[in-house]
């Protein structure tokens, strides 16, 4: 099992460890739904290193990612960001993934379970074009500070940029914690404001540590994977393996604004079954709540009367909406917020409301 350069540092804090994507990571320092909670109202700091980080250069590099991403990529504008998929030829996703494009390099972050499976995708489909496909997994780390104390906690360390000039789903670089040039990103994965920084693998504990300390007067605490999937869940964002897998593709999930049909994009791996299934498709990805004792979970069916018409593919307890919240696959008949519908539950139907996704949303800068 793989550990991430801040694998000590987590077991010093007594973290609950267990295995996730092959690597060995924090499940939670303490109570995961306290977590949750944290993070909405105050500010939490994440180990993403088990995620896959990729560099592409090359003189074909955006002309090669166009051919294997869905959105497109020659056209992100320098110094951003933007959420893609690699697509199979019958357009259901290999992985997700957040492209980064500079003037001389493309830059990608992608799941750690798939990172190896991306690789070699990657790879593959290279043959051809002038690329150079660096796995930087192993080289860097990479922190993230989320929630609405995270910009003032993370500019007490940064020389030389100001934080505030970094607008949404946009990247600088600049001095952290004495380190200069690092990559300092504007995104995230819990529907608040924050940043990630890719960190020299050799710094990571003492940029983890000293984001502690000076984090700790505005209420930043370490946070696990547990609450880290509530926090995506209550912000209506997919995982791959649940909303998105090899069964699910990217226009059923609600994730248009990652797929780009342009002409002048060209041709693209898994391009024609998505463009049809745009004009057609027969399901959607829904959010539902229910007051009862049981969270949903994935595989749990979804009944209208005796008609069994969907299934469950996340669920968790969400203290931001105080309710059990999760998100399921119906047809496009069915899913209209405030619809009624029922959870089989161990055969115990549990009455539940489609509700509109996300749950929570906070205005972002």
């Amino acid at each position: 099992m793989k550990k991430t350069p801040l694998h000590d540092a987590h077991e010093k804090l007594s973290a609950k460890m267990v295995e996730f994507g092959g690597w060995h990571m924090p499940v939670q320092y303490g109570p995961i739904l306290e977590e949750v909670v944290t993070v909405r109202t105050k500010a939490g700091l994440f180990d993403l290193s088990h995620m896959g980080r990729v560099r592409v250069t090359g003189a074909d590099r955006e002309r090669f990612l166009d051919k294997i991403c869905t959105n497109f990529v020659a056209k992100i504008p320098l110094g951003s960001i933007r959420y893609s998929l690699f697509c199979r030829a019958d357009g259901n996703p290999i992985d997700d993934l957040l492209v980064y494009r500079s003037e001389d390099e493309v830059f990608l972050v992608v799941n750690a379970s798939n990172t190896d499976v991306d690789l070699a995708w990657m790879r593959e489909h290279s043959k051809g074009f002038d690329v150079k496909i660096e796995d930087q997994t192993d080289a860097l780390a990479m922190i993230a500070l989320q929630g609405q104390a995270s910009q003032a906690t993370l500019q007490e360390l940064t020389r030389d940029l100001d934080l505030a000039s970094i607008g949404y789903y946009k990247f600088k670089y600049g001095t952290v914690s004495g380190i200069a040039d690092m990559r300092v990103s504007r995104t995230g994965y819990t529907g608040e404001d924050g940043f990630e920084l890719y960190v020299p693998k050799s710094e990571a504990v003492r940029v983890w540590n000293e984001c502690l300390a000076h984090g700790a007067k505005h209420g930043l605490k370490p946070i696990g994977l547990g609450a880290r999937d509530t926090l995506r869940l209550e912000a209506g964002m997919p995982l791959y393996g649940h909303e998105i897998d090899a069964t699910h593709n990217p226009i059923e999930a609600g994730l248009e604004f990652g797929v780009s049909f342009k002409p002048e994009k060209g041709d693209w791996i898994g391009r024609a079954p998505l463009e049809r299934l745009a004009q057609k498709k027969t399901r959607h990805l829904v959010g539902i709540k229910t007051a009862g004792p049981r969270v949903p979970r994935q595989g749990y069916e979804l009944y209208a009367g005796p008609e069994k018409i969907g299934y469950v593919v996340s669920g968790s307890v969400s203290p931001t909406v105080n309710s059990n919240i999760g998100t399921a696959y119906v047809p496009l008949a069915h899913g209209k917020p405030g619809d009624k519908v029922e959870i089989d539950i161990k055969d115990k139907r549990q009455p539940a409301e489609y509700c509109a996704l996300p749950f929570f949303s906070r205005t972002r800068k």
